[in-house]
């Protein structure tokens, strides 16, 4: 039977872990080393984004993850060491995204539980614009 989208992603959840809109925000608070990854597209990072997050978008992630990709994407294909938190509106794309990045060898990946509806909904600060 072939898989839905709703299968890949249940799929990716089982793999990957998830931290919570108040954990990151708590990390963020504390100036912890951490990574944050928007992973929606460019329209939707714009209309409101977390502080200090990157974008990359989940189509071009390998890619950017990949320091030998000339699509890399500096303060990401050198994380491999570091905290890195994904996000998406909530929590799909990113929940693919952190099973890819863990796949290419990405050590402390997390999904933000929610994502970006969540961490609105809990009134925490999103930055409007590129």
């Amino acid at each position: 039977m072939p898989m839905s989208l709703g299968d890949f992603i249940a799929g990716a959840r089982s793999r990957v872990r998830e931290i919570s809109v108040e954990e990151l925000d708590n990390r963020l608070e504390d100036n912890e080393a951490v990574l944050v990854v928007d992973v929606r597209e460019p329209a939707e990072y714009a209309s409101g984004h977390i502080p200090g997050a990157i974008l990359v978008p989940r189509g071009t992630l390998e890619g950017a993850a990949d320091p030998g990709s000339k699509y890399r994407v500096e303060p990401l294909c050198s994380a491999h060491d570091r905290l890195v938190i994904v996000y998406c509106e909530s929590g799909g794309r990113s929940a693919l995204a952190a099973d890819t990045l863990q796949q290419m060898g990405f050590r402390d990946v997390y999904n933000l539980a929610g994502g970006c509806i969540l961490w609105d909904a809990e009134g925490l600060p999103l930055i409007l614009g590129d």
